[in-house]
C-alpha cells in the first residue's frame, strides 16, 4: 500500500492538472484579468490543499513515531484524510462571481477585471451574437486596462472608464435579464430584446475602442468631454420587459 507521502505528492500533482485545465479551458474567459483573477483564486486553493496535505502527513509521521508505527488502519486513515482534504479543498472556497452593485469599486483596472468576471457568468444566459459581442469586448476590456496603467484614479479618463465599463455596460445587460425569457424575442417598435442587446453592445464595444485609443494617444482632455455615450444611455437598447399586449 502506498505510503501517505507517496498518495500526497500524487494528490498534488493531479490537482496542478486540474488547476491547468481550469486555466487552460474548464470555464474560458474571455478576458486576460478575467483570466488572472481566476488563476489566483485556484492557485489559492492549491496552496491551501499543499498544506491541508502536508498537515496531514506530518501528523501521520508523528504519530507512527510516537506509538511505534501505525499499522495498517493507522495508513488507512491517513489516506482518507488525504482524500477528503483534495475534495473539500479542491472544492470550496468556490470563486464568487461579483455582485453588480460592486462592480464600479476599487481600483479602475480591477474594475475592468470584475466587469469581466461579471460578463462570463452571463454568457449562457444571452444570445448569440451578443455572446460574440461580450467576447469581442472581453479582449477590448484587456487592450483598455493596460491603457488604464499609471492613470491618476481621480482623472476624468478614468470616471468617464468608470461610467462605461462599470454603469453602463453592466447596466445594459442586467435590464435584458430581467426581461422574461418568453419575451425577449418578440417585436417591439421593430425590434426585439435580443436585436436592441445586439446593437447597444455594439455601441458600447465601439465606445470602449474609441477610448482606449484616445488613453493611448494621451488624449485625456477629448476624453474628459466626450461622453457619447451619456446621450444614448446604454446605447439605447434596453429599456425594460414590452407592454402587456404587446407584438
Amino acid at each position: 500500500m502506498p505510503s501517505p507521502a507517496h498518495d500526497s505528492s500524487r494528490t498534488l500533482a493531479e490537482a496542478r492538472q486540474t488547476l491547468a485545465r481550469q486555466q487552460a479551458g474548464g470555464r474560458r474567459s474571455i478576458g486576460q484579468r478575467s483570466a488572472d483573477l481566476k488563476r489566483q483564486h485556484y492557485a489559492g486553493k492549491l496552496a491551501r490543499l499543499a498544506m491541508a496535505i502536508g498537515a496531514i502527513v506530518l501528523a501521520t509521521m508523528v504519530a507512527g513515531m510516537v506509538i511505534n508505527g501505525i499499522g495498517l488502519t493507522g495508513l488507512f486513515v491517513a489516506v482518507l484524510a488525504v482524500i477528503a482534504a483534495s475534495f473539500v479543498f479542491g472544492r470550496y472556497p468556490r470563486m464568487k462571481v461579483p455582485d453588480l452593485a460592486t462592480l464600479n469599486t476599487g481600483d479602475v483596472r480591477q474594475m475592468v477585471g470584475r466587469t469581466e468576471l461579471w460578463l462570463e457568468a452571463q454568457r449562457p444566459a444571452l444570445p448569440a451574437p451578443a455572446v460574440q459581442l461580450v467576447d469581442q469586448i472581453g479582449v477590448q476590456l484587456d487592450a483598455l486596462g493596460l491603457q488604464l496603467q499609471g492613470i491618476d484614479q481621480a482623472q476624468p479618463a478614468a470616471q468617464e472608464v468608470r461610467k462605461l465599463v462599470g454603469e453602463h455596460l453592466p447596466g445594459m445587460v442586467a435590464s435584458y435579464r430581467r426581461i422574461p425569457a418568453h419575451l425577449r424575442s418578440e417585436q417591439r417598435e421593430g425590434r426585439s430584446a435580443d436585436q436592441q442587446l445586439a446593437d447597444g453592445l455594439g455601441k458600447i464595444s465601439r465606445e470602449i475602442d474609441d477610448v482606449t485609443r484616445q488613453l493611448a494617444a494621451g488624449d485625456l482632455d477629448a476624453l474628459a468631454i466626450q461622453g457619447r455615450f451619456l446621450d444614448y444611455k446604454y446605447g439605447g437598447a434596453i429599456e425594460g420587459p414590452p407592454a402587456a399586449g404587446a407584438g
